[in-house]
């Protein structure tokens, strides 16, 4: 990758106002912007996210936001495809998941 210089307008832009820097960074670069801001209002508001691999033969994983809300993500082909959510109250995840990721937990 080149060696490029960053000006000091964008250094302090993303001191001061990251969610503004990359807001322009993402205009710039022609990346959806009403697609992050989504995820932004979402995940910016969640204080907690635990991530167990699905049990069953089906190859995934499941986000759960605050002990409250599970995101189930199954693999299609070479890619995970989001497949829906589910609410209610779940467990504290296993902080170590990926030191054992051939292990599955059943939520």
């Amino acid at each position: 990758m080149a060696n490029r210089k960053i000006s000091w307008h964008r250094k302090l832009l993303l001191k001061l106002w990251p969610w503004a820097a990359f807001r322009l960074f993402a205009k710039e670069l022609g990346v959806a912007n009403p697609v992050f801001d989504k995820a932004h209002e979402i995940f910016g508001d969640t204080h907690r996210i635990d991530l167990y691999p699905t049990a069953g033969t089906k190859r995934g994983f499941i986000l759960v936001l605050d002990l409250k809300t599970a995101l189930y993500f199954y693999q299609d082909g070479d890619h995970f495809e989001y497949d829906g959510f589910e609410m209610g109250e779940y467990d504290k995840g296993d902080v170590t998941v990926f030191d054992n990721i051939g292990e599955k937990i059943s939520v």
